[in-house]
């Protein structure tokens, strides 16, 4: 039997999920570095207890949850309705958007982001809705279960 040791994973392993538009893509990629910068792991299409599936789910030192939904278009926006159901799971919730959409169409009350691939830019800084502790522990637990469930899955396919 040999003995375990960490391998890692080089970045050209992690492919994209294939869900997104190529716009999509790019955003949640730039939205992904800047949550980083600000020292939050992220998961990506994380599913919620709801059966809701959020585009980027953040989570700080701290345990704070922020939730940022993707948008790749205006018909998108028009089109999702389920955007206040995401705040019931985190403290911060923003939309992500493109640089050339409209920044007046995205509601007032979520935080807003504006981004590409190659990062991303907090316009609208998002309000806090502390979570119950409860509701924390849920999500936190799931947070940690799907990632561990990814990164096995990426060691052992």
């Amino acid at each position: 039997m040999t003995r375990n040791k960490l391998v890692e994973i080089p970045a050209s392993a992690l492919k994209p999920d294939g869900r997104q538009s190529e716009t999509a893509a790019a955003i949640q990629r730039g939205v992904g570095r800047l949550l980083r910068a600000h020292n939050f792991s992220i998961l990506t299409e994380f599913t919620l207890a709801s059966g809701r599936r959020a585009d980027v789910i953040g989570l700080a030192p701290d345990g704070t949850l922020w939730i940022v939904e993707i948008k790749s278009s205006p018909e998108d926006f028009k089109t999702d309705n389920k955007w206040p159901e995401y705040r019931d799971y985190c403290d911060r919730f923003s939309f992500a958007i493109t640089l050339t959409m409209d920044q007046l169409m995205m509601p007032p009350e979520a935080g807003l982001i504006v981004a590409d691939q190659w990062g991303a830019e907090i316009l609208r800084e998002a309000s806090i809705h502390t979570l119950h502790a409860s509701r924390r522990r849920a999500v936190l637990i799931a947070f940690a279960q799907a990632g561990a469930q990814r990164l096995h899955g990426l060691w052992d396919p």
